[in-house]
């Protein structure tokens, strides 16, 4: 009996030995886990991002390969006339003529410096000015006579027609017209300049507008 309650103590006095080992054990980890968090306390671990913007060749190519961007398109059609008095009677001309003026930007024509980069990540945009794209915008295929009387030379044709050609200037190339293709530009290159690039894209107000107004030279009658 005394042999049976000696085994017990010894049995029991190893396993309190054991846990008290793990015990230690225990404590010693959390105490080295305490010190490496405290070592570590203003070192982070993440990853950075590399914003800068680079403008690159082909990018600039694609610009320029876009050409002539309409924003707006305006028809108009305008009767003029015309009569020459004679003696015995008057001749009279009136015509009627149809166009669509359209403007826009030609951007194989605008300056590299029309868009930049800041502080590497923001791409900064001031629009080249909208323009009337095509100075011919009197559809002379659908230009028709509508009253003529008498014998008309094609001086005189020309001169209707150079008539009708300042009418639809004054009447189509308006500030709220401009305005109006300006905002549709501002809307579209915005759209196209983060598609391009990564990073912030700001806008600037387009630079003054301009418009080619004057009539074209002597050039056939046509109908």
């Amino acid at each position: 009996m005394k042999k049976t309650y000696n085994s017990l103590a010894d049995l029991f006095g190893s396993f309190g030995r054991m846990v008290w080992a793990v015990v230690a054990a225990v404590v010693l980890l959390g105490v080295g886990i305490g010190i490496l968090v405290w070592l570590n306390r203003d070192n982070h671990a993440g990853v950075t991002v590399e914003q800068r913007i680079d403008i690159t060749p082909t990018q600039l190519q694609q610009i320029r390969d876009i050409g002539q961007w309409e924003f707006l398109a305006v028809s108009d059609e305008e009767l003029v006339d015309t009569v020459r008095r004679g003696f015995l009677s008057d001749a009279e001309l009136v015509r009627i003529y149809y166009g669509t003026l359209r403007l826009g930007i030609d951007f194989s024509k605008a300056s590299r410096h029309w868009f930049r980069v800041e502080g590497d990540s923001v791409v900064v945009a001031q629009l080249p000015p909208v323009r009337l794209l095509d100075t011919d915008f009197i559809d002379e295929a659908r230009t028709r006579s509508f009253f003529e009387k008498g014998d008309w030379t094609a001086a005189d044709r020309e001169q209707l027609y150079q008539r009708a050609y300042r009418k639809m200037l004054a009447r189509c190339m308006t500030k709220e017209n401009l305005h109006a293709a300006e905002e549709n530009a501002h809307r579209e290159v915005e759209k196209l300049l983060k598609s391009l690039f990564r990073g912030e894209v700001r806008m600037r107000a387009a630079a003054s507008p301009g418009s080619s107004q004057e009539g074209r030279g002597q050039r056939g009658a046509g109908k």
